[in-house]
């Protein structure tokens, strides 16, 4: 989006949603700020007049350690919270980009999970409940503090990713899970057909990986040295388990002649970490950042022959992707090659000359009609995130 005049940080959820009613008086429209690590992100947008931050509701407002729920501010950095956290051997399984300055508002507004989503789900799967200001200065509450809710309609599902477009998350209800007892990585690498083997076994198996990706060979390469595509698994439960799922993926890859090297502890901890950062590193001004989504079976085949950093979550076939150097007709191939699978791409980040060329969402289904009903029912005055969502959401 296009830089906003000033930063307005109010103290106060009350005092977020009055400022927001005030602008829809006047007809001013509002930039929403976490801390800025994503609004780069979808279409350029349209120039706002105020940008209002969520910096200052960063509290955590009501912590039920027994039950694994957590109630805070929607401008807690996700860093602060599982600092917070640590202490009673909690955690929430989130890892999206930029952790260190994401804002736990920011990561629901994105929908921005990472590797955890395979065993723990999306943000939508960790999110209870939620405050969020009105165009008309009300502040709305949905969900629930704890974990079983049947009340109600699911406006968390439909806030996150959004884009902040619907109106301005204030507060958030959390689910935590215990930190495990013992985490181990293993790194699977090599060829494409010995891989297109080993993932269908492995995920028809009983193994239960927290997270299990698969690299493209820059990746790999980079982060490693191997040749070839790589494949990361995470296990993460009682050491016993850990140990013999370890174990069984090993002696798999050994029978298809795939090499194989351990992480653990402060070792695992810093791949994971370099990894984040590989994707969370700022742009040249011929690079690109995207979230691709392709169906399972057909991930091997999309990454094989991709020149650049790329990874695929395979529980979901949702993925990364980030271009040192890109054109047009590259990113339209690559989104062509989604498509064929039944997947997409977005284009997340980029120069805004790309994003005049390519369209950033390259959404091809039927909702748009939807979406703009949505936007005018929720934002009636158009005041939120302007032109965030391009043509699907004017």
């Amino acid at each position: 989006m296009s830089n906003a005049p000033g930063l307005y940080l109010p103290s106060s959820e009350e005092e977020l949603a009055e400022v927001a009613a005030d602008c829809a008086q006047h007809q001013r429209r509002i930039r929403i700020w976490g801390s800025g690590s994503k609004s780069r992100w979808g279409s350029p947008g349209t120039a706002a007049d105020l940008a209002l931050g969520t910096g200052k509701l960063n509290q955590v407002l009501d912590y039920a350690r027994s039950d694994l729920t957590i109630t805070v501010g929607a401008g807690m950095k996700l860093a602060d919270l599982q600092a917070f956290l640590a202490p009673a051997r909690q955690f929430l399984p989130l890892d999206p980009l930029y952790p260190d300055q994401a804002t736990l508002g920011g990561v629901m507004a994105t929908a921005d999970a990472g590797s955890w989503r395979h065993r723990y789900g999306g943000v939508r799967d960790l999110v209870l409940g939620f405050s969020f200001a009105r165009w008309d200065g009300q502040v709305a509450k949905a969900g629930s503090k704890v974990v079983k809710n049947v009340a109600g309609y699911d406006l968390m599902k439909l806030f996150t990713g959004a884009y902040g477009t619907l109106g301005v998350i204030t507060q958030l209800t959390l689910r935590l899970y215990p930190q495990p007892p013992r985490s181990l990585t293993l790194l699977v690498w090599g060829g494409a057909k010995a891989l297109e083997t080993l993932i269908p076994q492995v995920l028809a198996s009983g193994l239960s990986p927290a997270a299990l990706d698969l690299l493209a060979p820059a990746t790999l390469t980079d982060l490693w040295g191997g040749e070839g595509l790589g494949l990361l698994a995470r296990f993460q439960s009682v050491p016993e388990s850990v140990a013999a799922q370890g174990e069984l993926l090993r002696a798999w890859s050994r029978t298809l002649s795939l090499s194989c090297q351990v992480w653990e502890d402060e070792a695992e901890q810093a791949l994971w970490s370099r990894l984040n950062n590989g994707f969370s590193a700022p742009l040249d001004a011929q690079g690109a950042l995207c979230k691709a989504g392709v169906a399972v079976n057909g991930a091997v085949r999309y990454l094989e022959n991709f020149g650049h950093w790329g990874q695929i979550h395979l529980g979901s076939g949702l993925g990364r992707l980030r271009l040192a150097t890109t054109s047009p007709p590259e990113l339209l191939q690559l989104r062509r090659s989604a498509e064929a699978s039944g997947g997409f791409l977005t284009l997340l980040d980029g120069a805004e000359d790309l994003k005049t060329r390519v369209e950033p969402w390259g959404y091809t289904g039927n909702a748009a009609a939807l979406m703009g009903r949505l936007k005018r029912q929720f934002d009636p005055l158009g005041i939120f995130n302007p032109g965030r969502l391009g043509s699907l959401n004017p």
